[in-house]
């Protein structure tokens, strides 16, 4: 499901010369939903400490969109358009 996920984010990224979307601000929207912190959300983390938060989980997810084919292979994903 990453896999998909995070070709499709990719895939999304090309685009990025008319959705401005490219992989950081991709990373930035995805991040809080695929790397959700109990702490944020149980603990009431005061803004700082809630941004930090944030923009690690934020780096790890630009990472992964910008490492796909190394995490993943360079195969694309059975049954999927070239």
């Amino acid at each position: 499901t990453l896999e998909f996920l995070m070709r499709h984010l990719l895939r999304m990224a090309s685009h990025s010369h008319t959705t401005n979307m490219h992989a950081r601000n991709l990373a930035i929207v995805w991040a809080p939903n695929l790397l959700r912190s109990r702490d944020i959300e149980t603990s009431g983390f005061n803004g700082t400490a809630a941004f930090m938060e944030v923009r690690v989980q934020s780096i790890v997810v630009e990472f992964i969109l910008t490492h796909v084919e190394q995490l993943f292979g360079d195969a694309p994903l059975c049954g999927t358009a070239p």
